[in-house]
């Protein structure tokens, strides 16, 4: 069996799927710096122990998903993984540099261009955005579609995935915002860009706690994050990612799908 050995950057918030259940899109770099995308995996109902981590370095045996035309698109042909290591951010990053930082793009036209050309359906990506001009936090349905939800559950009682008395599986909040960055990148466009990524989700939840309830100070406290840490003091790069039903269709298919935010060159640490 030929393992893939995998650094997984991207680990999307959770979405629900009637044929998949609940699903994270989970995306890494192999060790020459490709991408490559593994969906679906039903990452809640994992084992805690299986439940990687951003920069995990997991060995995977994944075959490519031939209902998907995008090249970087796998699924498991086995089921499990194991994880054999973890980079660390010390030494400003470095070792995550190495391999995220291998194929970065700059102009968010010729990346568009790249994933409508038939010969590369580029789907994944490393953006470097010329400037960050804003980040936005907008209100949007606080429930999940209740006929998918339902259809859901159905499948869940009959299979009986939502059973297990000592580690009960329930259905993820979903997030009452969206979140978004302005950005221009080397073509001048100003572009409005969402977020997706699981680490954003988490830390509005967080926050809500932290505030007891109040979401106001919850999404100011992702904008200080976002925009105030991430895009004023950091060096910050977007990853970038398609979806399957909106990449030959959509002017702009990418959303945001991760930050990489590592320090300034000038904030390295001299002692």
């Amino acid at each position: 069996m030929a393992l893939k050995k995998v650094l997984i950057a991207v680990k999307t918030y959770p979405t629900l799927s009637t044929k998949y259940d609940e699903l994270v899109c989970t995306a890494g770099f192999l060790e020459d710096g490709t991408w490559i995308r593994i969906y679906p995996i039903p990452f809640r109902k994992l084992e805690y122990e299986q439940q990687y981590r951003k920069y995990d370095w997991i060995e995977v045996d994944v075959e490519k998903n031939i209902a998907d035309f995008r090249s970087e698109s796998h699924k498991l042909k086995s089921p499990g993984f194991k994880i054999i290591g973890h980079v660390e951010t010390g030494d400003c990053w470095r070792l995550r540099k190495e391999i995220v930082l291998k194929n970065v793009y700059s102009d968010m036209s010729v990346l568009i261009k790249h994933a409508k050309d038939r010969t590369k359906y580029t789907s994944l990506a490393v953006l470097k955005p010329r400037a960050i001009l804003d980040f936005k936090s907008e209100p949007v349905e606080r429930q999940w579609d209740m006929l998918k939800l339902d259809q859901l559950k159905a499948k869940a009682s009959q299979l009986n995935l939502f059973q297990d008395s000592e580690n009960p599986f329930e259905v993820v909040r979903k997030l009452p915002y969206k979140f978004s960055y302005k950005f221009i990148s080397d073509d001048n466009i100003e572009r409005i860009m969402m977020i997706e990524d699981w680490e954003i989700g988490a830390l509005f939840w967080r926050c809500v706690k932290k505030h007891e309830g109040d979401e106001t100070k919850a999404c100011e406290d992702i904008r200080s994050k976002y925009f105030g840490d991430f895009a004023k003091t950091k060096d910050l790069y977007l990853f970038l990612g398609t979806t399957r039903e909106f990449h030959l269709m959509a002017p702009n298919p990418f959303i945001i799908i991760g930050t990489f935010h590592p320090g300034k060159q000038n904030q390295m640490t001299l002692f």
